[in-house]
């Protein structure tokens, strides 16, 4: 175990609590004009997947679990489970989808990802920050609308929804951000 100050917390860190092992979902610090800055962290238990919302001062200790971090490569979906392969030994694990969450939307085949293992279980995932999608559905590309800063609504091709700028059209591969779906730009290739 490591101390770490909360605001230094972030998505896919373990962190110890009360003997249990939680892996960190989200972290947000804030900062009030007034007042104490916090962290707020949403974590879920390991042992039983119960998601836990907590709020710390920014300065407060916490103890960070000691985990194996290895990089992966995704292979395929099994049922409810995804299999991934360590390039090095070529050793299969199966992750579950309560693992990867919101995440599963963006895996795509021999995707590297990195994964955090705890007395060898899989206990959480990150995968790139950045995914490479096509536009599947959108709204047609409106003359004189380009310029403008409002964006519209659009479905990729893993399924997912997200907004991009108006002069974006179907067929156009985009860069999207695989923590909260977010467009980033449009795709160089």
């Amino acid at each position: 175990m490591v101390s770490v100050i909360a605001s230094n917390v972030r998505k896919g860190n373990i962190i110890e609590k009360e003997g249990k092992l939680y892996v960190v979902l989200t972290a947000e610090n804030f900062h009030p004009g007034k007042g104490t800055p916090t962290t707020q962290i949403e974590m879920r238990r390991i042992s039983d997947g119960v998601k836990v919302n907590e709020r710390y001062k920014t300065t407060d200790s916490l103890e960070k679990a000691f985990v194996d971090m290895s990089t992966y490569q995704y292979l395929y979906q099994d049922g409810e489970q995804f299999v991934f392969m360590e390039p090095n030994n070529f050793d299969q694990i199966h992750v579950s989808k309560d693992i990867l969450g919101d995440q599963e939307a963006y895996l795509q085949e021999n995707m590297e990802v990195t994964l955090s293992t705890f007395n060898g279980v899989p206990i959480a995932i990150e995968l790139p920050a950045r995914v490479v999608l096509e536009i599947v559905e959108t709204e047609p590309v409106v003359k004189g609308q380009t310029a403008s800063s409002s964006f519209k609504p659009a479905k990729l091709s893993n399924g997912a929804r997200t907004m991009v700028p108006p002069h974006i059209g179907v067929g156009t591969k985009v860069v999207v951000n695989t923590e909260d779906g977010s467009y980033v730009e449009r795709s160089k290739d």
